[in-house]
């Protein structure tokens, strides 16, 4: 999706309408947060498509700043605590709870020095090759504990939920950001939203399941009370 203007419009639509598709399959308040994310990418994926058309024309330069800091205050401010955030409201063990309760505090603590960093500090995109570089002057003694610790609090409490298949999504967004991290080093912001946003479908397949197990579980509720007021 990062690689051109098309491209990043088309995932963006593609990625949003599996966003409200995921919507659907929603049955617990719960969920909606987690629901959300598809459609979180699709925003993504649509603004950095807006600096794809207007970074060569330096006419737009209030609008490329709109969009770079839109795009940077989802990536780097908001998932950090997404994540911990949606899976901490879906969890219903107690023990785990109380883990995912740390790892939001340790991403709501990232995401205010993110924002301290995008106050303090200059952000200029450029276009390079087929991706956007996002030139960022943060601290680099921080850049690979803010890494590190990014890492930690948007992959780990997929693996510590007890929900159904967050461990495959988890396992999914570690290789991709792994993949990311190793081949697109200097684009890594830019190219790691790309693969995530095919963790849609997951999160998709997830509720879709969570949903027709809600079902029916109500169905056979339902029947076992009429079973019961006939005998």
């Amino acid at each position: 999706m990062c690689f051109s203007a098309e491209a990043s419009f088309a995932g963006g639509i593609i990625i949003s309408a599996i966003g409200v598709a995921t919507v659907t399959k929603v049955h617990k308040p719960s969920q909606l947060v987690f629901a959300s994310i598809p459609l979180f990418f699709g925003v993504q994926q649509i603004t950095e498509g807006i600096l794809w058309t207007t970074l060569p024309n330096p006419d737009y330069v209030s609008i490329q700043k709109f969009g770079t800091y839109l795009f940077l205050i989802m990536a780097e401010v908001l998932w950090p605590m997404m994540i911990p955030l949606s899976v901490l409201f879906m969890e219903e063990n107690l023990k785990k709870k109380r883990i995912l309760r740390l790892l939001l505090i340790l991403g709501a603590c990232l995401s205010i020095y993110y924002v301290i960093c995008l106050f303090l500090f200059d952000v200029n995109p450029e276009i390079s090759g087929y991706h956007i570089q996002y030139n960022i002057d943060f601290p680099k003694s921080f850049a690979l504990v803010a890494f590190a610790i990014y890492l930690i609090v948007t992959i780990t409490p997929l693996f510590v939920s007890s929900i159904k298949k967050t461990h495959l999504m988890g396992g999914l967004m570690f290789l991709s950001c792994a993949v990311t991290a190793l081949f697109f080093t200097q684009f890594l912001t830019s190219v790691w939203c790309f693969f995530a946003a095919l963790i849609s479908g997951v999160i998709f397949w997830i509720l879709r399941d969570s949903k027709r197990k809600f079902n029916l579980d109500r169905l056979i509720l339902i029947k076992n009370k009429l079973k019961a007021a006939i005998t």
